[in-house]
């Protein structure tokens, strides 16, 4: 009568669920989700999603991010792994190590991180050889 037997559950369906952590909580420890994540209170620790993360201004993050996109308002210490878009708002604050593909900062944004985007640096390296070679 209840049974949900003959429904199918799509893994691409599953990163379209928003999972939240509300302004006022505190999770410590690791998480594993194929949903996206708003994050308005406190994470210590890592982060793994095929989806997107977003940081909301009152969210703050120390540890590790796995993830596909991620949109920051908030706080972030730690290694962050973007695998195609990060976006710093005017009102991010991000310390650690970041590698990503696309990387966009609004103006205000607080960036001490070291940085390693896809691509970028193959061609720089690319290039440098090219040049002593010549």
């Amino acid at each position: 009568m209840f049974s949900d037997k003959n429904k199918t559950v799509n893994n691409s369906d599953l990163t379209k669920e928003q999972n939240k952590i509300a302004q006022g909580t505190v999770f410590k420890g690791s998480i594993e989700s194929q949903g996206s994540f708003r994050i308005e209170g406190k994470v210590i620790g890592n982060i793994t999603t095929p989806g997107k993360i977003v940081v909301g201004k009152t969210g703050y993050i120390e540890g590790e991010i796995d993830c596909d996109n991620a949109d920051f308002e908030g706080e972030f210490k730690g290694q962050l792994k973007v695998k195609s878009l990060l976006t710093l708002r005017a009102t991010a604050k991000i310390e650690g190590d970041v590698f990503t593909d696309k990387l966009s900062i609004e103006p205000g944004a607080k960036f001490n991180a070291t940085c390693s985007m896809k691509g970028a640096v193959k061609s720089i390296s690319g290039n440098a050889k090219k040049e002593k070679s010549a």
